[in-house]
């Protein structure tokens, strides 16, 4: 049985937050959540405390990290709306790390991605690289998650691929789709970062699944899982592009981004330097595809427009 020290999770409503967050409270720890979102969306009901998570006030942020044991952060930009781009993001998280060695918190584990880099050329890979940078030479004790593509129940990604290829005779892919990626379960994911809290050392983890396909198989995939007849065609790059702002317009959402498909096409998503975790994506699509896409998700909407 965990014991009863302060465990504070970034977005516990949220994707992978709310995984953490899950596992957390069923080993009977306390949770805090930090959180733009508003607690009349909380799927935990008064299981934990609810703070705001706000970065122009260090003061009320450190507050908030007084007495944690643990700090889980989750928080990022998927992609640039309004004044929050990835450089902001990236003071944001150097606030909340500034903000959690003033609060005098343990350990911080920290969700960053597969291949991240300060040198990246792409603007969301570089940013969480300088990130890790802000984590490692913080004061804190501290663990690194780098997963691949997670999936999962309510994911977001797959769930529109399904969605897409359910809803269209054609699903358009960039390059030649031989590209690889290394899906991983949020579940796993959410275990690794719960078991690194527990570590001493300074550790940097690849959170991995054990297959490694190719897009255009996992496309293949989804969509025999979910009955779809579309035709996969084989488009450039920039059209691709163009075609997913299209697609945007269309469901009023950002259904891709060029550096999610510039991070594909250049194997981001994959990485060798780690055990992989159990969970296969095969056996979850066996299980859940066929309820897979029925409903596109929206981006916007689950994090900009409540």
């Amino acid at each position: 049985m965990e014991t009863a020290e302060l465990n504070v999770v970034t977005g516990a409503f949220s994707y992978t937050g709310q995984f953490i967050a899950r596992r957390l409270l069923a080993r009977g720890a306390q949770v805090r959540t930090l959180t733009r979102n508003s607690p009349s969306n909380s799927p935990f009901g008064d299981q934990l405390e609810v703070w705001p998570l706000d970065f122009d006030d260090p003061a009320r942020l450190t507050d908030s990290l007084r007495g944690a044991d643990t700090l889980y952060n989750t928080y990022w930009v998927r992609f640039p709306r309004g004044k929050a781009g990835f450089d902001h993001a990236v003071r944001n998280c150097q606030t909340l790390i500034k903000a959690a060695e003033d609060a005098g918190v343990r350990r911080l584990v920290h969700l960053s991605v597969s291949n991240a880099s300060d040198t990246s050329t792409l603007p969301y890979f570089k940013g969480k690289g300088e990130v890790e940078n802000a984590v490692r030479s913080s004061k804190l004790s501290y663990a690194i998650i780098r997963p691949t593509l997670i999936f999962g129940p309510g994911d977001l990604l797959l769930n529109n691929i399904a969605w897409f290829l359910r809803s269209f005779p054609v699903f358009p892919i960039g390059g030649t789709g031989e590209y690889p990626v290394q899906p991983v379960f949020v579940e796993d994911v959410a275990q690794q970062a719960v078991n690194a809290a527990h570590q001493q050392t300074n550790v940097v983890l690849d959170a991995i699944g054990p297959e490694t396909i190719t897009y255009n198989a996992m496309v293949r995939l989804i969509a025999s899982h979910v009955g779809s007849r579309a035709r996969l065609a084989h488009v450039p790059p920039r059209l691709a592009i163009l075609l997913a702002r299209a697609a945007g317009h269309l469901v009023r959402d950002v259904v891709l981004t060029r550096d999610e498909i510039d991070g594909l096409m250049a194997g981001h998503l994959v990485s060798t330097d780690a055990a992989p975790l159990p969970a296969k994506f095969s056996s979850w699509l066996e299980s859940e595809g066929a309820s897979l896409g029925k409903r596109y998700v929206s981006e916007l909407r689950r994090h900009y427009r409540q």
